[in-house]
């Protein structure tokens, strides 16, 4: 096995094995650095070099393929309130959150601008002292 000569990687089929393996680690990276996806799973980039000869043996295929295995996006939870209205019978469904849509929030009264605002309400008024 001492006379094969070296085969450089990023030179086989003018480069094409380097490009594809490279955009398949980038995107593997960027599977892991999604928020959107668990961090736990192990990601893969696999490279296959598929080797096939004539019936003389003095001509090869390289067949090349680069596969990669990322975690799939986490799914995204909501919840809703469900009923039956007692007048008419209809059911009903509507999605809720951490607040009630509609329903102010302290952040709502933090922006108000003007009498009302936050730093008016929390004055403190000393009502010891007297007014002349």
């Amino acid at each position: 096995m001492e006379n094969i000569p070296i085969i450089r990687l990023g030179d086989v089929a003018g480069g094409a094995l380097q490009e594809i393996a490279q955009e398949a680690i980038a995107d593997v990276v960027a599977n892991m650095q999604d928020v959107n996806t668990p961090w736990k799973p192990m990601r893969m980039v696999t490279i296959k070099l598929k080797l096939t000869q004539n019936e003389d043996r003095d001509d090869a295929t390289m067949q090349i393929s680069v596969e990669k295995k990322t975690a799939a996006v986490k799914p995204v939870e909501t919840k809703f309130a469900m009923g039956k209205d007692l007048r008419d019978g209809s059911i009903y469904m509507e999605e809720y959150g951490p607040q009630i849509k509609g329903q102010m929030s302290l952040d709502d009264y933090s922006r108000q601008q003007g009498p009302g605002n936050v730093s008016e309400v929390n004055k403190v008024t000393d009502f010891r002292a007297k007014e002349a």
